[in-house]
């Protein structure tokens, strides 16, 4: 589904816009209905909403008890947000994200198949 990598700028009031040739297949498999999420590696998760339920269940149906999967949960889960394309295909990321992945104005998109990932652009580089 997603593959590759794209430079792409966030705006003035932090949107991404989401590269064309992905904005039609995420309209008709999640209405534009996505989820971002930060990964360990210090760059956000974007998951597609069908897509992250899954992941959400599993890592909510691991025991808590343990405290390296009490980490991921709070990691992934805790910073999940949830997000909407607008009418012309961009999303808003939130302060606590861009934080977390360190993004200013130059950000690079890579698809990883079902997912995206969001760098900062010196980070990747």
């Amino acid at each position: 589904m997603f593959r590759g990598v794209t430079q792409l700028s966030l705006d003035a009031k932090s949107r991404l816009a989401i590269p064309a040739r992905y904005r039609g297949e995420l309209m008709s498999c999640c209405d534009g209905r996505l989820i971002v999420t930060v990964d360990p590696s210090k760059c956000l998760l974007v998951y597609p909403q069908p897509a992250w339920e899954p992941i959400e269940e599993k890592l909510n149906s691991l025991s808590s008890f343990d405290p390296r999967t009490r980490g991921l949960q709070r990691l992934l889960v805790g910073n999940a947000s949830d997000v909407e394309m607008d009418g012309a295909g961009r999303i808003l990321i939130s302060a606590p994200l861009r934080k977390f992945a360190d993004l200013s104005k130059e950000v690079v998109l890579v698809g990883q198949g079902s997912k995206l990932e969001i760098w900062n652009e010196e980070q990747w580089n």
